[in-house]
């Protein structure tokens, strides 16, 4: 078994596993059962409250085979697939290490293309106030 850090191995994978955020797994749910999903989130807030791990199941939400869901299953080979990181159609980009001009022209060109396998394509920007 290889080894995984304890922040990932015990990453929430449900929105009823997020701790402590009532009010925006209330606010993304109803987007995704109201079908009012925006084309972009910006979560903000101090370091660990668990943005990105609300922007990852989100996308697992977006992207389940029962779904579009306000739980994703975490069975299905999309849900999988983003939660072991390598979805060709989610996208998870740490904006502190990709902050070159050369960086963002080749997000841009990527964001061009459908989505190959799930629903959306979707980019999970962390850090992106590092971009220039």
């Amino acid at each position: 078994m290889a080894y995984l850090v304890l922040a990932r191995r015990y990453r929430p994978q449900t929105f009823s596993e997020l701790v402590g955020q009532d009010h925006i797994v209330t606010i993304l749910s109803n987007a995704i059962t109201g079908g009012r999903v925006h084309h972009a989130f910006l979560f903000t807030g101090a370091r660990g409250v668990g943005k990105t791990s609300a922007a990852r199941i989100l996308a697992k939400a977006l992207q389940c085979e029962q779904g579009p869901a306000a739980e994703p299953c975490n069975v299905c080979p999309a849900c999988e697939e983003i939660t072991a990181g390598n979805s060709v159609d989610v996208f998870e980009i740490d904006g502190a290490s990709n902050t070159g001009v050369e960086d963002i022209r080749e997000l841009r060109e990527n964001i061009k293309y459908l989505p190959s396998r799930c629903r959306f394509k979707i980019f999970i920007i962390d850090e992106v106030h590092m971009l220039s």
